[in-house]
């Protein structure tokens, strides 16, 4: 599939079937999270990889909202937790090449641990299109966080991301509306170009 038309194709969707996703392909999605870039090469990720059904069981009372409004969702045969490791970056720049010995959170711009995470849980929801698949991210509320590190046996130091579920969509799934590509907002809006509030 060409990339743009990947691109064009991705959206969340919410409704699966329990058709099974080959295990070589949940690979393939693991594997392209994997090329996402890290600041220093960091590589501060780690991936909670749910493909067993009692093990998504155990998932799924963690997030009782998305349960409630879509519950086809469970359908799904693969759940994967992107987790984002801080430590790994603060030792990573505190090395000679790099040489913040102090490891100080507060010289960091923006939390590369989150962002680069989110790079490749991005990969992830491409890759399942190119394989034909769909997939869905979504969050998992704060006062679910302990319980959810417990369930699973997550260390303080890696957050939880959230929550992305790959498989074969439903037949009956809703069409995506058509106000959703109204509300997408254009380049116009959001390009400047030289300038802040410059457009064109």
């Amino acid at each position: 599939m060409e990339f743009a038309e990947v691109v064009r194709r991705r959206r969340m969707i919410r409704h699966f079937t329990d058709e099974p996703v080959a295990p070589e392909v949940v690979d393939r999605l693991l594997a392209a999270a994997l090329r996402a870039p890290s600041a220093g090469f960091s590589q501060g990720w780690a991936f909670l990889v749910l493909t067993d059904d009692e093990d998504r069981a155990r998932f799924w009372p963690f997030v009782p909202t998305r349960v409630e409004q879509t519950p086809t969702m469970q359908l799904a045969p693969v759940v994967i937790v992107p987790l984002a490791h801080k430590a790994t970056y603060l030792e990573r720049y505190a090395e000679p090449d790099k040489g913040w010995e102090d490891r100080a959170e507060a010289r960091w711009p923006a939390p590369y641990w989150f962002i680069d995470t989110g790079m490749a849980s991005l990969l992830i929801l491409l890759t399942a299109v190119d394989e034909g698949l769909d997939a869905c991210f979504f969050g998992i509320q704060p006062d679910q966080l302990a319980p959810f590190r417990a369930e699973f046996g997550i260390p303080d130091d890696y957050a939880p991301l959230g929550g992305i579920t790959v498989g074969h969509r439903a037949p009956d799934t809703p069409a995506q509306p058509a106000a959703v590509d109204e509300r997408r907002r254009g380049a116009e809006s959001v390009v400047h170009r030289g300038q802040f509030g410059v457009h064109g």
